[in-house]
């Protein structure tokens, strides 16, 4: 476990496919360079849903989930934006703005956004409760994209900005090529039974890791609401 841990530490775990359940990525300070990569199984999407959760104590702006394309930076972007209190999804580089989430420091937070390529619309829901739907950009998200965890992609996988990066922990990041049914989000939401993510799946990770981030047991000594918030 030592040497483990020492090769996460150093940056030196290179992709691979893992069972990540009870596990979560630990980003134990602010940097322009660590990072975690992910490998998504396609490249072309006309519909997406992301799911994750996350704590933080930062009082800044930051991402939680990069995806980008070589014409658009943010092709997929769950973005805080701390001055206006708001979470900023970002859809081939069109910003949508919700306000008034009790997004609280400190506290886990889960966290899905489902977009259509069809009608543009965005919806994200934050522990349990929906948001209005939204439109953003219609079109498919096509091309070569890189997700990347605990930075903002300001260009194709790098241009990461120290006042923009993730501090705390991260888990259960899931992807789909489609909508999920509100009864699916909510599933995941309390840990209850779902379909994992068929582009990306938190039981099967294709990742690799980049500089100081850590892999490290979930709390093991929790209810789902203690948990979730």
């Amino acid at each position: 476990m030592k040497l483990v841990l020492l090769l996460v530490v150093l940056g030196t775990i290179s992709a691979e496919v893992q069972d990540l359940s009870r596990k979560m990525f630990t980003f134990p300070q602010s940097s322009n360079t660590a990072h975690v990569k992910l490998n998504p199984a396609k490249l072309d999407y006309n519909a997406v849903t992301v799911c994750h959760r996350s704590i933080t104590d930062l009082e800044r702006d930051h991402a939680i989930f990069s995806l980008s394309t070589p014409s658009q930076d943010n092709g997929f972007l769950t973005f805080w934006k701390n001055a206006n209190r708001e979470i900023q999804p970002h859809i081939k580089n069109a910003r949508v703005e919700y306000k008034g989430w009790d997004y609280k420091l400190n506290k886990w937070h889960s966290i899905c956004t489902t977009w259509d390529s069809e009608n543009g619309l965005v919806q994200i829901w934050v522990d349990g409760i929906p948001s209005i739907r939204k439109f953003s950009i219609s079109g498919a998200i096509s091309g070569a994209v890189k997700v990347v965890l605990g930075q903002d992609q300001d260009n194709h996988g790098g241009g990461f900005d120290v006042n923009q990066s993730f501090v705390g922990m991260i888990t259960d990041v899931h992807m789909w090529d489609h909508i999920l049914s509100s009864c699916d989000i909510q599933n995941y939401m309390g840990e209850m039974n779902f379909t994992p993510g068929n582009v990306l799946n938190w039981k099967a990770l294709d990742f690799e890791i980049v500089g100081k981030v850590l892999i490290e047991d979930k709390p093991a000594c929790h209810s789902t609401s203690v948990f979730l918030g």
